[in-house]
């Protein structure tokens, strides 16, 4: 396999586990091409064609070498230094033919903001009026936007081209299977206390195995005896989205949020809704959500090594019982 099937792959079980629906996905992608259709030749030059099959602007490919892929070396940031681990290890043998980030860089990073745009179908899917939810993630992109803005975002581009390392990352994507993995175990499961939903964390092995690591899960806001009715996993949409959502999802019936890591304005903006909060963990939540995504890669295009670096820990759930 090339890198192009692993991203190939990366994309489509993205699709697949999307919280909004594989067919909001596909009517976003349909206005895409819409678009593209109506541009000038100008217009055209600069815009990214991967847009037209790929929904996920922080999801790209860094680099290509070409060459034939058996083995990875997956972490959760990916930098220079990164980069120059992998090239070290090859040089002492160990075979290594990619590497898969999970957070952007590249032109994942420089358009990072862009994916935000999902989190108000999200929203809206939970009981927040439409409207309501695209006027208040429209704020917190431009608010996003305008912090990345100065980063040098092809520091690590730069890195793997120079090294000759194929080089993609999968955030968005990867994201979707951890929130879609968690949301379907609450909503079948029915935790009925915020000390249940804390239990059931630490039966994923990632949440457990950094608990070891003394990073577990933590009751940001409310207490482990408050009751539960409806929880909403809070983890997509490349990062936190506007604080003011917490109100409109406690009227809409919502009283519990389970999330990777909140602000110290988004925890004071939880309180206030009078939520309940779960920080399930951030690496470790990272860590779940390219486990499941390897594991479906897998699935569809066969096994490959994996080498675990930068804070992420591989965790197979696929492995056939002896």
């Amino acid at each position: 396999m090339k890198i192009t099937d692993l991203y190939k792959a990366a994309i489509s079980i993205g699709i697949e586990m999307d919280p909004r629906g594989e067919d909001e996905v596909k009517a976003y992608l349909k206005n895409s091409r819409k678009k593209y259709d109506a541009m000038t030749e100008k217009e055209k030059k600069y815009f990214d064609e991967d847009n037209l099959f790929n929904p996920y602007s922080d999801s790209r490919i860094n680099h290509d070498s070409g060459k034939e892929i058996k083995s990875v070396l997956v972490g959760i940031d990916v930098e220079v230094g990164e980069l120059v681990l992998t090239d070290r290890l090859i040089e002492k043998g160990v075979k290594i033919d990619a590497v898969i980030a999970h957070h952007p860089s590249g032109l994942g990073s420089a358009g990072f903001n862009d994916v935000m745009n999902m989190q108000s179908d999200i929203f809206n899917k939970f009981g927040v009026n439409i409207s309501v939810a695209e006027d208040m993630i429209g704020k917190r992109i431009t608010e996003v936007s305008e912090r990345f803005m100065p980063a040098n975002h092809y520091r690590a581009t730069d890195a793997a081209k120079l090294l000759d390392i194929s080089m993609m990352n999968m955030h968005t994507p990867c994201d979707n299977c951890v929130v879609t993995h968690l949301q379907d175990r609450f909503d079948n499961e029915k935790p009925k206390t915020v000390s249940d939903i804390m239990d059931m964390l630490y039966e994923e092995p990632e949440y457990s195995g950094f608990a070891i690591k003394s990073s577990p899960p933590v009751i940001l806001t409310g207490s482990k005896n408050r009751r539960v009715n409806r929880v909403f996993v809070d983890m997509t949409g490349g990062t936190e989205g506007p604080k003011e959502v917490y109100k409109q999802l406690a009227d809409s019936g919502v009283d519990t949020i389970v999330g990777m890591h909140f602000s110290g304005d988004h925890k004071k903006a939880i309180q206030e809704a009078q939520l309940n909060c779960v920080i399930a963990g951030h690496i470790s939540s990272d860590s779940l959500g390219i486990n499941v995504m390897l594991d479906k890669m897998m699935k569809k295009l066969g096994n490959f090594k994996v080498y675990e670096a930068s804070g992420f820990m591989r965790c197979e759930r696929n492995k056939k019982k002896k």
